[in-house]
């Protein structure tokens, strides 16, 4: 399924300099998959989140690395 949200959040986060990630979907949740040779993968979501996806007036955010399938 196309998910231009997604593709356009994953632009910006590109734009941001971390190439690291490979892929976000958007729903309730933002699902990102990193490539995780590239960087620290806690540090890259703190700074992905704090710098572009969470709304700090409205929202809090919470992560979980997962290894995938």
């Amino acid at each position: 399924m196309f998910d231009p949200q997604g593709e356009t959040i994953t632009d910006a986060i590109h734009a941001l300099g971390h190439d690291e990630v490979q892929k976000v979907k958007v729903g309730k949740f933002f699902d990102v998959t990193l490539d995780p040779s590239k960087k620290d993968i806690d540090q890259a979501v703190k700074e992905i989140s704090e710098q572009l996806l969470v709304n700090f007036n409205l929202e809090t955010y919470r992560y979980e690395v997962m290894e995938e399938a």
